[in-house]
Protein backbone atom coordinates (compact mmCIF):
# COMPACT_ATOMS: atom_id res chain seq x y z
CA UNK A 1 0.00 0.00 0.00
CA UNK A 2 2.78 2.26 -0.57
CA UNK A 3 1.34 5.86 0.20
CA UNK A 4 3.85 8.29 -0.14
CA UNK A 5 4.45 10.03 3.16
CA UNK A 6 1.38 10.93 4.89
CA UNK A 7 3.50 14.58 5.02
CA UNK A 8 3.69 14.01 1.25
CA UNK A 9 0.39 12.17 0.54
CA UNK A 10 -1.00 12.44 2.63
CA UNK A 11 1.63 12.33 -0.91
CA UNK A 12 2.30 9.04 -2.96
CA UNK A 13 2.08 4.62 -2.89
CA UNK A 14 -1.91 3.99 -1.61
CA UNK A 15 -1.38 1.86 0.37
CA UNK A 16 2.04 2.49 -1.24
CA UNK A 17 0.48 6.29 -1.31
CA UNK A 18 0.52 6.41 2.95
CA UNK A 19 3.34 4.32 3.10
CA UNK A 20 6.10 6.08 0.82
CA UNK A 21 8.62 7.98 2.63
CA UNK A 22 5.99 8.67 4.17
CA UNK A 23 3.55 8.61 1.59
CA UNK A 24 3.08 12.28 -0.08
CA UNK A 25 -0.49 12.09 0.06
CA UNK A 26 -0.57 11.21 3.92
CA UNK A 27 3.00 13.68 4.01
CA UNK A 28 1.06 16.66 3.98
CA UNK A 29 -1.21 15.89 7.50
CA UNK A 30 -0.25 16.29 11.16
CA UNK A 31 1.92 13.68 12.26
CA UNK A 32 -0.36 13.02 15.17
CA UNK A 33 -2.74 9.74 14.73
CA UNK A 34 -6.33 9.78 14.79
CA UNK A 35 -8.19 11.55 17.45
CA UNK A 36 -9.32 10.45 20.69
CA UNK A 37 -12.70 10.94 19.56
CA UNK A 38 -12.19 8.75 16.76
CA UNK A 39 -10.20 6.36 18.11
CA UNK A 40 -13.33 5.72 20.94
CA UNK A 41 -16.27 5.72 18.85
CA UNK A 42 -17.83 2.85 17.43
CA UNK A 43 -16.88 1.85 14.54
CA UNK A 44 -19.86 2.38 11.71
CA UNK A 45 -20.45 -0.63 9.78
CA UNK A 46 -19.46 -1.38 6.60
CA UNK A 47 -21.13 -0.97 2.93
CA UNK A 48 -22.44 -4.01 1.71
CA UNK A 49 -19.32 -5.96 -0.38
CA UNK A 50 -19.42 -7.33 -3.34
CA UNK A 51 -19.57 -11.37 -3.00
CA UNK A 52 -16.68 -12.06 -5.34
CA UNK A 53 -15.08 -9.39 -3.47
CA UNK A 54 -14.84 -11.64 -0.26
CA UNK A 55 -15.59 -15.05 -1.16
CA UNK A 56 -11.90 -15.81 -0.54
CA UNK A 57 -8.38 -15.10 0.37
CA UNK A 58 -7.33 -14.46 -3.19
CA UNK A 59 -10.59 -12.32 -3.92
CA UNK A 60 -9.90 -9.79 -1.24
CA UNK A 61 -6.45 -9.62 -1.63
CA UNK A 62 -6.91 -8.47 -5.43
CA UNK A 63 -9.54 -6.56 -4.08
CA UNK A 64 -7.63 -4.25 -2.04
CA UNK A 65 -5.20 -3.59 -4.52
CA UNK A 66 -7.63 -3.05 -7.72
CA UNK A 67 -9.96 -0.33 -5.78
CA UNK A 68 -7.26 1.96 -5.12
CA UNK A 69 -5.67 1.95 -8.27
CA UNK A 70 -6.68 3.97 -11.58
CA UNK A 71 -5.53 6.70 -13.90
CA UNK A 72 -5.54 10.29 -13.01
CA UNK A 73 -8.98 12.08 -13.03
CA UNK A 74 -10.60 8.74 -11.73
CA UNK A 75 -12.19 8.47 -8.73
CA UNK A 76 -11.69 5.28 -6.42
CA UNK A 77 -14.61 3.72 -5.45
CA UNK A 78 -14.58 4.47 -1.95
CA UNK A 79 -17.68 2.43 -0.69
CA UNK A 80 -15.94 -0.44 -2.21
CA UNK A 81 -12.92 -0.02 -0.58
CA UNK A 82 -14.43 0.58 3.02
CA UNK A 83 -16.30 -2.86 2.44
CA UNK A 84 -13.42 -4.79 2.44
CA UNK A 85 -12.52 -3.71 6.42
CA UNK A 86 -13.65 -5.23 9.56
CA UNK A 87 -15.94 -2.52 11.73
CA UNK A 88 -12.93 -0.59 13.96
CA UNK A 89 -9.90 -2.50 11.03
CA UNK A 90 -6.39 0.05 11.13
CA UNK A 91 -4.39 1.04 7.99
CA UNK A 92 -0.62 1.51 9.66
CA UNK A 93 1.98 3.18 7.57
CA UNK A 94 5.61 2.77 8.91
CA UNK A 95 7.13 6.49 7.95
CA UNK A 96 10.78 7.51 8.55
CA UNK A 97 11.25 11.49 9.49
CA UNK A 98 14.31 13.97 8.48
CA UNK A 99 15.81 12.42 11.32
CA UNK A 100 15.77 9.02 10.83
CA UNK A 101 13.58 7.96 13.03
CA UNK A 102 11.27 5.76 12.15
CA UNK A 103 7.20 6.20 13.06
CA UNK A 104 4.23 4.58 12.48
CA UNK A 105 0.91 6.36 11.63
CA UNK A 106 -2.47 4.73 11.98
CA UNK A 107 -5.84 5.47 10.05
CA UNK A 108 -9.34 3.95 9.46
CA UNK A 109 -10.16 3.55 6.77
CA UNK A 110 -12.54 6.24 6.58
CA UNK A 111 -9.66 8.52 7.01
CA UNK A 112 -7.46 6.91 4.40
CA UNK A 113 -10.34 7.50 1.98
CA UNK A 114 -10.59 11.18 3.11
CA UNK A 115 -6.94 11.97 3.12
CA UNK A 116 -5.55 9.80 -0.24
CA UNK A 117 -8.68 10.39 -2.27
CA UNK A 118 -8.19 14.00 -3.39
CA UNK A 119 -4.21 12.65 -4.76
CA UNK A 120 -5.47 9.94 -6.48
CA UNK A 121 -8.19 11.71 -8.04
CA UNK A 122 -5.22 14.24 -9.16
CA UNK A 123 -2.55 11.80 -9.64
CA UNK A 124 -2.59 7.95 -11.85
CA UNK A 125 -1.51 5.82 -9.55
CA UNK A 126 -1.28 1.77 -9.55
CA UNK A 127 -0.17 -0.90 -6.96
CA UNK A 128 0.04 -4.23 -7.81
CA UNK A 129 0.72 -7.57 -5.60
CA UNK A 130 4.32 -8.98 -6.77
CA UNK A 131 5.00 -11.72 -4.38
CA UNK A 132 2.83 -13.05 -1.73
CA UNK A 133 3.61 -15.04 1.93
CA UNK A 134 1.24 -16.60 3.39
CA UNK A 135 0.87 -18.25 6.92
CA UNK A 136 -3.23 -18.98 8.59
CA UNK A 137 -4.43 -20.72 11.55
CA UNK A 138 -8.12 -21.49 11.58
CA UNK A 139 -10.05 -17.81 10.40
CA UNK A 140 -7.05 -16.09 11.31
CA UNK A 141 -4.73 -15.18 8.20
CA UNK A 142 -1.14 -13.39 8.00
CA UNK A 143 0.13 -12.25 4.50
CA UNK A 144 3.15 -10.64 3.11
CA UNK A 145 2.49 -9.02 0.21
CA UNK A 146 5.53 -7.14 -1.73
CA UNK A 147 3.82 -4.36 -3.93
CA UNK A 148 5.07 -2.25 -6.64
CA UNK A 149 3.25 1.51 -7.20
CA UNK A 150 3.79 3.31 -10.65
CA UNK A 151 1.65 6.36 -11.76
CA UNK A 152 0.77 4.90 -14.81
CA UNK A 153 0.41 0.63 -16.08
CA UNK A 154 2.70 1.41 -18.57
CA UNK A 155 5.78 3.00 -16.60
CA UNK A 156 8.58 0.70 -17.03
CA UNK A 157 9.51 0.95 -13.39
CA UNK A 158 7.58 1.42 -10.15
CA UNK A 159 8.35 4.94 -8.34
CA UNK A 160 7.85 2.54 -4.69
CA UNK A 161 8.21 -0.94 -3.62
CA UNK A 162 7.44 -2.20 0.09
CA UNK A 163 5.52 -5.16 1.91
CA UNK A 164 2.42 -4.61 2.79
CA UNK A 165 1.50 -6.80 6.00
CA UNK A 166 -2.03 -8.01 5.65
CA UNK A 167 -4.31 -9.26 9.00
CA UNK A 168 -7.45 -10.73 8.07
CA UNK A 169 -9.88 -12.86 9.17
CA UNK A 170 -12.60 -15.33 8.04
CA UNK A 171 -15.82 -15.49 9.74
CA UNK A 172 -17.13 -18.31 8.13
CA UNK A 173 -19.37 -16.86 5.21
CA UNK A 174 -16.45 -13.76 4.07
CA UNK A 175 -13.24 -12.49 4.30
CA UNK A 176 -12.22 -9.20 5.67
CA UNK A 177 -9.12 -7.12 6.25
CA UNK A 178 -8.32 -6.67 9.92
CA UNK A 179 -4.78 -4.66 9.19
CA UNK A 180 -2.94 -3.12 6.41
CA UNK A 181 0.67 -2.87 7.98
CA UNK A 182 3.25 -1.38 5.48
CA UNK A 183 6.67 -0.17 5.19
CA UNK A 184 8.14 1.55 1.66
CA UNK A 185 12.02 0.11 1.05
CA UNK A 186 14.68 2.10 1.12
CA UNK A 187 18.37 1.79 -0.02
CA UNK A 188 19.46 0.54 3.36
CA UNK A 189 16.59 -1.81 3.63
CA UNK A 190 15.76 -3.72 0.18
CA UNK A 191 12.83 -6.74 -0.07
CA UNK A 192 14.95 -9.74 1.12
CA UNK A 193 14.46 -12.31 -1.75
CA UNK A 194 12.55 -14.59 0.42
CA UNK A 195 9.54 -11.80 -0.17
CA UNK A 196 10.00 -11.44 -3.71
CA UNK A 197 12.97 -8.69 -3.59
Amino acid sequence: MHVPSIRTWVAAGALALICASPHPALAQQPSSSSSSAEATAKPAAPPPARASDVKSMNAIMHAVYDVISGPAGQARDWDRFRSLFLPGARLIAVQRDKQGADHALTLTPETFAEKAGPYMREHGFFERETHRSVDRYGAVAQVFSTYASRHAKSDAKPFQRGINSFQLYYDGHRWWVVTIYWQPERADLPIPRRYGG
